[in-house]
């Protein structure tokens, strides 16, 4: 892939563009470019935008965008990725806990895992403990993801992880958890691997793990 094809792809996702990127994505792969290599610039320019959203430069608006046009890309790449490269990094269970029904940080955290090579298990909100434990003995992902906006619902946070305790799961997966309500100082308490602020820094995170 050229340079300029590298950087076409890139700055349609930084620029939030669909339509730069549907043109970006079909002329490098009539050109011969292999679509893992297209997946390789649209991926750079999420990491991009991830950063222009730490820096305030990007808000929630912009994210949530740019994830919405990396989606559109990978549906054009998709017939043409051998094997499962859009999901090299291995699965992630991920839900909001039972009591909290919201969504949009979880769902933000589930583009962004995708969009980086994981399969992505979403349980969705109002997810109870026994949800998270069947998932994970299902899918046998190699992360599980909680996410938990409301104080009232951290209770059913440690509840799961007890329950993955319980049942010999949780040696077996890197528990991460975020949201509003979630702190490091409780994420100790629970013996939990990490804590995100925010679905960048998580998905930064499990990117980091996944390359370990």
């Amino acid at each position: 892939m050229s340079t300029e094809q590298s950087r076409q792809l890139t700055d349609a996702i930084v620029k939030l563009d669909s339509t730069a990127l549907e043109k970006a994505c079909r002329g490098a792969l009539a050109s011969g470019v292999p679509a893992e290599k297209v997946l390789d610039g649209m991926t750079k320019g999420m990491d991009i935008v991830g950063q222009k959203y730490e820096d305030r430069e990007y808000f929630l608006a912009e994210l949530i965008m740019a994830g919405e046009v990396m989606k559109e890309g990978i549906k054009i790449l998709q017939p043409h990725l051998k094997g499962s490269r859009a999901r090299g990094h291995g699965k992630v269970v991920i839900g909001t806990v039972r009591g909290d029904l919201h969504d949009i940080g979880k769902d933000l955290a589930a583009t962004l895992l995708e969009t980086s090579g994981f399969q992505v298990i979403d349980l969705g909100v109002d997810v109870a403990a026994e949800a998270f434990v069947e998932a994970t003995r299902r899918e046998k992902p190699k992360i599980v993801a909680m996410s938990a906006l409301l104080t009232v619902s951290l209770n059913e946070v440690e509840n799961t992880v007890k329950a993955l305790k319980e049942t010999g799961l949780r040696e077996k997966v890197k528990v991460i958890i975020g949201g509003a309500a979630a702190s490091e100082q409780f994420g100790k308490k629970i013996g939990v691997d990490a804590v995100a602020a925010d679905a960048v820094q998580g998905a930064r995170i499990c990117k980091e793990w996944a390359s370990a």
